[in-house]
């Protein structure tokens, strides 16, 4: 054998042992560095376990960093979130915990962020994400009012992210056979629709308390209105009730936007309205009422927010049948088709059966996840329009396209004033 055959030979014998297969390298589940994605969550209160249990089955996921004004739940979520990720097989890291989320955005290491934070922060910090260079999932409500659902769309679209808004119910099997027997016509044609959901927003009435050392509330008030502390506003570690932040004025909306997010966004699917919205808000002429008002479409479909004898639920009248659904329910006044099995002529929507491991695709394809931020700030809108309607007392056209009211004062409330420094259209 001379040199030159000798070289070449011995080249590909190691070619030959040096492909190995990443099975081989650390079993089914391997992920190389290259293909990880790195996330940060920002917000650990309640909510933030479950995110991070889902997210962290996601076998390209590992949770590096973290970020919450309240020290105490930060260092927990921490603690436990390195729990799950050792059960999971996953690699043992060192997590980053910020006090500050601008401090977690700075970390270049971080691909993606869990917006788990109250409402009236969703828009500073997805924006803020945005310029970052960061995928972003955040939960619903997708915005406080319909200016910063507009900034949050435009900021993703700009920096070209990918984000997935939390309307989870969008993979679930319940919600998914109604909206496509709609869809395919097999109650008829809709005329009516029925929500029954809770109350809308109202002001905040809670004394003030001395806030615990480990939370700097100043910050966790952040772009809002100053107000003092209250523990309903802000559970403190071990409370295992949920925020009360999302019923009041200036942090939440109410259980038209907490619950109105998951069900309005069904109506919106269902009505294949994703990227529109009512025409006409109605609102009862009562002070202070809490249901009774009804929107409707350019197409004449009236929905009502109104308690028809489910919680929590979604009532679709159609001129040849009915269809009731809700996450523990669907059935329908015509037998089989809660169970029906559609066929190849059928129309389908967007399949995904599990909204984290959807958006983590998404983020690898670089395409939009099953509940995109358009959609989030549709839904959202419908939602803050509702509460807005409410509040006025006044019949409200409103212009899906301009996103424009017909009346001044309930144009001036598609806003709201931003407290010191921070400016969420700053991008």
């Amino acid at each position: 054998m001379d040199r030159r055959d000798f070289i070449d030979k011995s080249i590909k014998a190691g070619l030959a042992f040096s492909i190995v297969p990443r099975s081989v390298l650390g079993g089914a589940n391997f992920v190389a560095p290259s293909d990880r994605i790195n996330l940060g969550y920002i917000g650990v209160g309640k909510q933030s376990y479950w995110l991070m249990q889902e997210l962290a089955k996601c076998k390209e996921v590992l949770i590096q960093a973290a970020s919450d004004v309240d020290a105490r739940k930060l260092a927990n979520f921490i603690s436990e979130t390195n729990k799950v990720q050792v059960n999971l097989g996953k690699p043992s890291v060192q997590m980053k915990g910020y006090g500050l989320y601008r401090e977690l955005l700075e970390n270049k290491d971080i691909d993606a962020v869990v917006i788990a934070t109250p409402d009236h922060w969703h828009a500073q910090i997805a924006v803020d994400a945005a310029k970052a260079g960061k995928d972003i999932y955040c939960e619903k409500p997708l915005a406080l009012t319909i200016a910063e659902g507009r900034a949050m769309v435009n900021a993703s679209r700009k920096y070209k992210r990918v984000f997935q808004t939390g309307s989870m119910q969008r993979s679930s099997f319940n919600f998914r056979q109604a909206v496509e027997l709609i869809r395919n016509g097999y109650i008829g044609e809709i005329k009516e629709v029925n929500v029954e959901i809770g109350e809308p927003v109202k002001q905040c009435d809670l004394p003030s308390m001395p806030a615990p050392k480990e939370l700097d509330w100043d910050l966790w008030v952040g772009p809002s209105p100053y107000r003092g502390y209250h523990p309903i506003l802000a559970p403190e570690l071990g409370d295992s009730s949920w925020a009360g932040w999302r019923w009041y004025r200036d942090f939440g909306g109410g259980h038209v936007t907490d619950w109105g997010a998951h069900m309005f966004d069904v109506v919106q699917w269902a009505l294949d309205m994703d990227n529109s919205g009512p025409v006409l808000f109605n609102p009862p002429k009562m002070p202070l009422a809490q249901s009774g008002l009804s929107y409707m479409y350019k197409n004449g479909i009236k929905v009502n927010h109104t308690k028809w004898g489910a919680h929590n639920a979604i009532q679709f009248i159609g001129t040849e049948g009915i269809i009731e659904v809700s996450r523990s329910f669907i059935r329908s006044n015509k037998d089989g088709l809660a169970s029906l099995k559609f066929g190849d002529r059928d129309k389908r929507v967007y399949f995904s059966d599990n909204h984290y491991q959807d958006w983590i695709d998404a983020i690898k394809k670089r395409s939009k996840p099953i509940c995109d931020v358009e959609i989030g700030h549709r839904t959202s809108t419908v939602c803050n329009a509702v509460n807005i309607a409410y509040e006025l007392q006044k019949d409200l056209k409103w212009d899906p396209k301009k996103e424009e009211f017909d009346n001044e004062f309930a144009n001036l409330m598609r806003s709201r004033p931003y407290r010191g420094d921070w400016d969420f259209n700053a991008f």
